[in-house]
């Protein structure tokens, strides 16, 4: 499957109250190869073993493959991963005909906040919400896999 999504960075946190669901979602990477990634990831009662490919040139599309897996094979899973467990809360915000998902990340990340909107085809436009910043889509220092290992307290 393609995976078709544009990525911002979040203004304000007044997405919040037209949230329509929220998750904490607790993930780490087997592997973190730019070519592929391989991630574990933990939400609410349920899990996932997801493998992402290579992004195309302009970060707008890349393949996705994802199978849940039990709750506790994801624990184990988890031991394996590279360090840097990903920590953070997931919005499910409507704005038109989309729903952004919208991260606010904790831990070594805390105070990033990163909105994303998946597309049926690269050029389908969308509503812009206010709280919506600057777009950091093919950017691979928001990719979840980076933050793992470069989180946002260590930028400068």
């Amino acid at each position: 499957m393609i995976e078709i999504e544009r990525k911002f960075l979040v203004v304000s946190e007044t997405f919040k109250t037209d949230a329509v669901k929220s998750s904490r979602i607790v993930q780490g990477f087997l592997n973190t190869h730019k070519e592929r990634t391989v991630r574990v990831r933990l939400i609410g009662e349920k899990s996932f073993l997801t493998v992402k490919g290579l992004s195309s040139k302009n970060g707008l599309s890349r393949f996705e493959w994802e199978k849940e897996i039990t709750k506790e094979d994801a624990l184990e899973l988890l031991n394996l991963c590279e360090p840097g467990v990903i920590d953070k809360i997931r919005y499910e915000v409507k704005v038109g005909n989309h729903t952004f998902e919208v991260d606010e990340f904790f831990g070594d990340n805390e105070g990033l906040i990163i909105a994303e909107v998946e597309l049926e085809n690269e050029n389908e436009a969308f509503e812009k919400p206010i709280w919506l910043g600057e777009e950091v889509t093919g950017n691979i220092k928001y990719y979840n896999s980076q933050l793992s290992k470069q989180p946002y307290k260590t930028w400068k």
